[in-house]
């Protein structure tokens, strides 16, 4: 049991009964697949897949029935790894209802995408691209076009690399954090609870990350103070680089600039937030979607008209 050779097979085995019981309680029926591919930490290429289909008792069930190493990422090269993987499992490309994957154009391309190889053999294979990854590829393409806030973002980069480049600052940061917690709630500024008063971390926002510029937003917010604490305690102790970036820092972080645009941007998004939560809800219809998207443009324009 010790063996990694052993070790290995066992979790084969484990995984083939799996996929085989997979496979089992389709019996046959029609389906869609859900497809992402990234590097792993050996930087090889990855095909993520998972089958969504409706059971015997009426529930759209997702299952996520393997990786697959590509040897690329060109459209040929992930419509073979498909076939294979369909081959080993016994399923049936003109089973194949439905397609979704991100809008990279090895996936998604009209003329040699993936999608289209696919529609191609298949031209019940509908392609959907993720209502939540559009939302927020539309919502970064956007703000980035906006000067200010595109210099919010950059400065929220900054401050996150520097403040959280070592655990010695993250450590002084949770220490600060948690003292002005505990000052707070003496005072009976803050609630407390279960689930409250959580640890909080300072994470880099991403572009294709859902709600991850809210999060880190609402992170600066909460932990304001703490943050500057740290950044005057850099400006003392660091080296003269960062001593340099402290100091601006803190010059620009405490400017009425960045702060309302710090709350501007919270808000709008916080609006997002809501809606990218409810698009990924399992339950989620095409028709209380596209309800859901009015109501939130309603809410944009109130903002823009009387916010």
């Amino acid at each position: 049991m010790t063996s990694p050779k052993i070790q290995k097979d066992i979790v084969s085995c484990v995984a083939t009964e799996t996929t085989n019981a997979i496979i089992r309680e389709m019996d046959g029926a029609l389906f869609s697949v859900l497809m992402d591919e990234s590097r792993d930490i050996s930087t090889k290429e990855q095909m993520a897949v998972v089958l969504r289909y409706v059971d015997k008792n009426g529930y759209v069930v997702e299952r996520f029935v393997g990786i697959e190493h590509v040897s690329s990422t060109t459209a040929a090269s992930l419509k073979e790894s498909l076939d294979n993987m369909f081959s080993r499992f016994g399923l049936s490309l003109s089973m194949l209802r439905g397609q979704g994957y991100d809008g990279a154009s090895n996936m998604q391309g009209e003329f040699n995408g993936l999608k289209t190889l696919i529609l191609e053999e298949n031209e019940s294979a509908y392609y959907d691209h993720c209502f939540a990854h559009q939302l927020q590829l539309a919502l970064i393409f956007v703000a980035k076009k906006h000067e200010e806030v595109n210099s919010l973002f950059n400065l929220v980069s900054m401050l996150v690399n520097v403040v959280g480049v070592s655990a010695k600052r993250c450590d002084i940061l949770h220490e600060k954090y948690a003292l002005a917690v505990i000052e707070a709630l003496g005072k009976g500024e803050l609630s407390s609870g279960q689930g409250l008063n959580k640890k909080i971390t300072l994470k880099h926002p991403a572009d294709t990350h859902w709600s991850s510029h809210y999060g880190t937003l609402m992170s600066i917010i909460s932990m304001f103070p703490s943050v500057v604490d740290v950044l005057e305690i850099i400006e003392v102790e660091g080296n003269s680089e960062q001593r340099f970036q402290a100091k601006t820092l803190l010059k620009l972080m405490q400017s009425f600039d960045f702060v309302f645009c710090l709350f501007l941007m919270k808000n709008l998004l916080g609006y997002v937030n809501e809606l990218s939560q409810a698009l990924q809800r399992k339950d989620q219809d095409i028709l209380n979607a596209v309800k859901l998207v009015e109501v939130y443009k309603h809410n944009l324009q109130k903002l823009r008209d009387s916010g």
